[in-house]
């Protein structure tokens, strides 16, 4: 009796690892597979070649004049540790952080303080959002266009393009992928030389 329960013990296990541990995923694999394709495969994007120049999930660092900037990451940018700085909003260090921060998109980008999206100075949760609103765009449209030596309205044109709307038109805000914006540039207005983002 004992050596019979211990087999239907040992089955039991084997056959839920496989249905469960195996099948399952195999299963939901499969579904997101055939369901949502781009979306099983991360959302990555590519170029005309076929080659993968990231996921419109996660941020990248764009540093180049010639590109828009992301919203900036406290992670720098590393998908393989997600998170947030955890400092509250009165912590001497994370005012620091968005007073320097501030000053340098005041700077690079020509504009008042007060026209600077919070977006722009403050990490996000994870610290790897790809979008930033329409205004953070805009206010980085004529030094891109200067460093590309094109009119501003073509880049305006392009910012107008790449604005997503809320979702399902009311959740959330409009947005713009900075990554997808900037493949844009690339296609409309021709890619910059080749050296750091």
């Amino acid at each position: 009796m004992l050596k019979t329960e211990l087999k239907r013990g040992v089955l039991f296990t084997v056959v839920t690892m496989i249905l469960l541990g195996l099948g399952y995923h195999l299963f939901l694999w499969g579904l997101g597979r055939v369901l949502f394709p781009s979306k099983a495969e991360g959302s990555l994007i590519r170029r005309s070649d076929g080659t993968i120049v990231g996921s419109r999930l996660i941020a990248q660092k764009f540093t180049r004049d010639e590109y828009f900037h992301s919203r900036p990451s406290a992670v720098d940018y590393n998908a393989a540790s997600t998170g947030g700085s955890n400092y509250g909003p009165s912590n001497p260090d994370h005012l620091k952080a968005v007073q320097e921060r501030l000053e340098a998109e005041v700077k690079l980008n020509g504009v008042q303080p007060d026209q600077v999206p919070s977006e722009m100075v403050t990490a996000s949760g994870a610290g790897l959002d790809p979008h930033i609103p329409p205004q953070a765009a805009e206010i980085q449209a004529a030094r891109v266009a200067r460093a590309r030596n094109v009119p501003v309205e073509k880049v305006r044109a392009l910012i107008q393009s790449h604005t997503e709307p809320p979702t399902f038109g009311f959740l959330g805000r409009a947005r713009v992928n900075v990554l997808e914006l900037n493949l844009g540039l690339d296609e409309s207005l021709g890619a910059v030389a080749s050296r750091s983002k």
